[in-house]
């Protein structure tokens, strides 16, 4: 069987799509690419927003256009969250049992009968899906929680992904120390990857000790994403003694307003984020700390706005991911008043993703003069392109290894990137 598969959504998302992916091939079909024909289309929806639902609605639309005799395998967060809206597809799976896909497509050709697999997602383990190469050469993802119990007024995914859950300890170590072997960055990540173990009576710096302690010298462990409420003294102190563990945090804020932040539903104040960020950089100075920006919240006023952009500035974070706020039914945020016109909600956004430039201008000259380790990427034309351990793009000079860390000094900065020379190996 010939088939294809069309993501459309997170990291996560696409972890998930590609290790169905990988099932499919290790049972013996053929991938291909998204425009040649196929018997078969496995499509990851998302639905974080209305508008990413209607893109999944249409991207599907014109899979059946196209390929009308194909089977239209449906899946994930969309699927689970409205599934009459694409009852269409010959198979439809929730967010509990993606694993089965393969299964599934086997089991319609076969019977020729519609398959439905999307039951109530509040309470469900953890899906085991693994993967060993999403990412690039040098970088993987290990996926190692799901689900989300905080219910953010804007949020649809505690409805789409169900509850908090985790990989068990055991499955997670094993998993990565067989990522070792091949990568030499494994980025950990999860709806709330901040929250994982909780079920198991495990903390998230215990299970990067338990996989640091087989892990090579040479070798990076990085977090995706965490919440600034779930950051304990334990994994600062970890980050601290263990270079190994990228220099790097993405801690989301979404608003720098306390007013905004209420609306929002979001578990902590302007003061507790900064002063908690404050006691961050007093064991890490240099790390660097980027975060995710909603703007055009309903509600949100001018004054609330310049607000957020000003409490940004004060933060003194490396670079920001800017949102417009963009409606999803369901969510609480729906019932909200004042919601703010399109033409503002883009003005706003183009400013503070000009100051995110600012910011990260500002973050990168600080490493000027210093040594810094990169992760090698790729060579091009003579040149090595990679990322720091804070997760700065650098230029070294000289063709190196792809999937080597290497040891530099940043000379300059061009392009939005360090400019490096000196290339040393700390192992050989």
């Amino acid at each position: 069987m010939r088939f294809s598969v069309v993501n459309l959504g997170c990291k996560v998302n696409a972890y998930e799509c590609e290790s169905v992916a990988s099932m499919l091939e290790e049972a013996g079909h053929v991938r291909v690419s998204n425009d040649e024909a196929r018997d078969a289309t496995v499509v990851f929806t998302c639905a974080v927003t209305n508008t990413a639902a209607q893109k999944s609605r249409q991207q599907i639309h014109r899979i059946r256009r196209r390929y009308p005799d194909s089977i239209l395998a449906v899946a994930g967060c969309y699927a689970q969250i409205d599934p009459q809206a694409l009852k269409d597809a010959e198979i439809l799976v929730g967010s509990a049992h993606k694993k089965r896909i393969p299964e599934y497509i086997e089991q319609y050709i076969r019977k020729q009968e519609p398959i439905m697999d999307v039951e109530k997602i509040e309470v469900v383990p953890f899906e085991d899906l693994v993967l060993d190469h999403l990412g690039t050469h040098s970088r993987v993802y290990l996926k190692i929680q799901d689900g989300c119990n905080q219910f953010c007024a804007y949020c649809v995914i505690p409805y789409a992904r169900g509850r908090e859950r985790s990989m068990e300890p055991e499955r997670v170590v094993e998993e990565a120390w067989k990522l070792c072997t091949k990568y030499q960055e494994i980025v950990l990540t999860g709806i709330h990857t901040g929250r994982y173990g909780r079920e198991y009576g495990v903390s998230l710096a215990q299970i990067m000790k338990r996989i640091l302690a087989e892990a090579p010298e040479t070798f990076r462990l990085r977090i995706s994403s965490i919440e600034i409420t779930e950051i304990d003294d334990e994994l600062i102190a970890l980050m601290k003694e263990d270079k190994r563990v990228a220099r790097h945090l993405h801690i989301p804020v979404q608003a720098g307003c306390d007013a905004t932040l209420k609306r929002m539903n979001r578990p902590y104040t302007t003061d507790e984020y900064y002063n908690h960020l404050q006691e961050i950089r007093r064991s890490l100075p240099d790390v660097s700390v980027s975060t995710d920006l909603i703007v055009g919240f309903p509600g949100e006023t001018e004054e609330e706005f310049l607000s957020t952009l000003s409490f940004l500035r004060k933060c003194e974070l490396s670079f920001l991911h800017v949102f417009p706020f963009s409606l999803r039914d369901g969510t609480a945020a729906q019932q909200l008043p004042d919601h703010i016109a399109p033409a503002v909600k883009k003005q706003r956004a183009a400013e503070a993703a000009a100051l995110s430039e600012e910011l990260y201008d500002d973050y990168r000259r600080k490493w000027t003069g210093r040594d810094v380790d990169v992760l090698v990427e790729k060579c091009e034309d003579g040149i090595s392109y990679g990322y720091t351990s804070e997760y700065v793009p650098a230029a070294v000079e000289g063709e190196c290894p792809v999937g080597r860390i290497i040891h530099v000094h940043a000379v300059d900065t061009k392009d939005h990137r360090l400019i490096c020379t000196g290339v040393s190996y700390e192992a050989e």
